[in-house]
Formats: C-alpha cells, sequence, structure tokens
C-alpha cells in the first residue's frame, strides 16, 4: 500500500527527547517500511527516517521559535493532502486540523486521536467530521468523543529496543519523567516522596505555559538531595532512569488518553503506581503491574508495597500489548479496510 504518515510538526521524528505523538508516527513509519508499504512520511525537515520525507517546514516548531506556527501548520497538513491522490490511504497523526480537510480528497484519511478530543474545541470539530474513520489509543479515550466512527482502538507501541529485563536488584528512588505541568501531578509525586521519606528524580520539560506551576509547585522542593531534577532525558537516559527505579509515578490529574512512559516504565520491569484517571486501570494491572490508585496517600501505601511484585511480571505485559509491531499491525488492518471500502 502507498501510505502516508503525516506527523505533528512540534518536535522532530523521531524525537530527540519530548514528543509522544512524533515517537508513535516515527516507529509506525518504520514498522511498515519494515513490512513493504510504500510510506510517506510528512514531519519537520530535519526528521530521520527510512521512509520519503515530504517537508515544507525546516525545523520542528518548539526548537525554532522563529517559524510562525500558525502558517507553518497550515503549509504543512496542506502540503500532505495536495499529495493525498497519489495514496491509497492517509493517516493524520497531527491532531484536529488535519481532520478539517478529510473531505477534500477520495483518498480516505485515518485520523488517531492521541488525546486531542480532551479540548473543548477540538471536539467541536471532530463532531463535524463524525463520519470519518479515527483509531483512538485507549478504550477510556473514547468517553471524550463517543460520537465519532471508531474502526479501532491501537495502543501506541515501544521501539523493540527499548525492552529490558527487569533491573534484578533496582534503587530505592521514584521517578516522574514526563511534561512539568500541573496535569501530569508532578506536585502529587513531591508530596508522595516526602511521605514515604525517598528520594524523588523528576525529569522533563518545562513548557513556557507551565513556568509559574514551576516556579510556585516544583522549583521549592528541588534541594538535590530527597527531590531532584534532572532535566529532559533522551532515549538512552530515560531507559537507565526508568529501569533503575524503585518505581514509576503516574499520578495525573485529567483524563489522559494513554501515558506512553507508563507503558515504556513497564517495558523495562519497572512497576507504576497510577492515579485512576483515563487509560491508567487499562494500562496497568492492578496488583500486578502495579498499582491503580485515587488519594496522593493511597499512592504513598502503595509505593511502600511495590516490593511485593514481580517485576517481570511488567515486562511481559509490556511486551504482549504495547510493542511497536503489535501497532503496527493494527494500523496496517485498519488501511486495508478502509482500502477495500
Amino acid at each position: 500500500m502507498r501510505i502516508g504518515i503525516l506527523a505533528s510538526i512540534a518536535w522532530r521524528v523521531p524525537p530527540r527527547e519530548y514528543g509522544g505523538w512524533e515517537t508513535v508516527a516515527y516507529l509506525l513509519a518504520e514498522g511498515l517500511v519494515a513490512r513493504g508499504h510504500d510510506v510517506t512520511l510528512f514531519a519537520s525537515g530535519d526528521s530521520e527516517t527510512t521512509a520519503r520525507l515530504e517537508s515544507v517546514v525546516p525545523r520542528p516548531l518548539e526548537e525554532d521559535p522563529s517559524l510562525p506556527s500558525r502558517a507553518s501548520e497550515t503549509l504543512h497538513i496542506v502540503n500532505a493532502f495536495e499529495r493525498a491522490t497519489d495514496l491509497d490511504v492517509l493517516h493524520n497523526n497531527a491532531g484536529v486540523y488535519g481532520a478539517i480537510l478529510s473531505r477534500l480528497t477520495r483518498t480516505p484519511v485515518l485520523t488517531t486521536l492521541h488525546g486531542s478530543a480532551a479540548e473543548l474545541d477540538s471536539r467541536i470539530i471532530y463532531h463535524r467530521y463524525r463520519e470519518k474513520p479515527y483509531v483512538s489509543i485507549s478504550d477510556a479515550e473514547r468517553e471524550l468523543a463517543p460520537d465519532l466512527n471508531y474502526r479501532a482502538t491501537v495502543y501506541n507501541g515501544i521501539h523493540e529496543s527499548d525492552f529490558a529485563p527487569p533491573e534484578p536488584q533496582p534503587s530505592d528512588y521514584l521517578l516522574f519523567l514526563g511534561r512539568l505541568s500541573p496535569d501530569k501531578g508532578v506536585h502529587h509525586a513531591i508530596k508522595v516522596a516526602h511521605l514515604t521519606e525517598r528520594r524523588l528524580l523528576i525529569s522533563g520539560i518545562v513548557p513556557d505555559a507551565n513556568r509559574r506551576y514551576w516556579e510556585s509547585e516544583i522549583a521549592p522542593h528541588v534541594d538535590c538531595e530527597q527531590v531532584v531534577y534532572v532535566g529532559p532525558s533522551d532515549r538512552t537516559r530515560r531507559k537507565e532512569l526508568m529501569r533503575s527505579a524503585h518505581c514509576f509515578l503516574h499520578l495525573v490529574t485529567y483524563h489522559e488518553a494513554f501515558g506512553l512512559t507508563m507503558a515504556e516504565a513497564m517495558a523495562v520491569g519497572t512497576p507504576v503506581v497510577a492515579m485512576k484517571r483515563g487509560s491508567v486501570p487499562e494500562l496497568v494491572r492492578d496488583g500486578s503491574t502495579g498499582y491503580v490508585v485515587q488519594t496522593v496517600e493511597e499512592a504513598a501505601e502503595a509505593v511502600n508495597r511495590v516490593p511485593l511484585l514481580n517485576r517481570s511480571d511488567c515486562f511481559v505485559w509490556a511486551r504482549e500489548c504495547f510493542s511497536s509491531g503489535r501497532m503496527v499491525e493494527g494500523y496496517e488492518r485498519v488501511y486495508e479496510e478502509l482500502v477495500s471500502e
């Protein structure tokens, strides 16, 4: 099949540090090429891929503030649709605005939500194009926009090289890794560290919009002893931090559609203590690969029960559910259905 993958241009494909959507686009493009498909990846010009790279924006918007974001995103999306007639299917992984042009081409356009329906403006737009085909990245995500034409639920995948057998003698630190924003619950992770008297390592980027949150809720607690901020982590460093952690904290405050870092932690045998929000009960097997909790106090109690878990169960569960190969096969089936129709 001739498949177009429309990626986000917020970050490079694959991302250097942060970038969940871009990670999925990269693994999907690479996996489809390996399976013999003719793949075109629409991404920033500095992206790296074995697929055919199409780009009208030289660098990621988050890395080059000099680029006009609205004009760049518009040109990027339109460029993909201008080439849609040369494709059997165009897969939109760039958010809601990639769905707006879907009625203007006879080529099937599949949209993966990636959590974008959490915003009211996006739900309004998706509702207008609700007859078009969609994929959810968890069953829980469908609750955000229940009236769409869902063709499948396909879990996000992890590169095979990012799986690793559990660390037989992990360290005793807690780990938070991700975007440092209120909805990710970094402040909850800090409170758990204080309640359990354990060290907490924090890794991630501080978005400009969350600078005040960083300064008021996080920075005052960073003492380089109990609470340590290690900055953003690339793929190799992220894997090292996760594999050696006592457990991974994912105490989100919103209805999250997936949570790729939870899957990444379990893929190296690290249990997850996560707040019962959105997709968490789907991704974490309570009492087996981690603990699903409702309060910070429950999270602190769960941290102390982590040694009761078998870290190998985390590794096996992640490999069964969240491999990039499984993700590619899931999307391939949807593409075949759309093309046959």
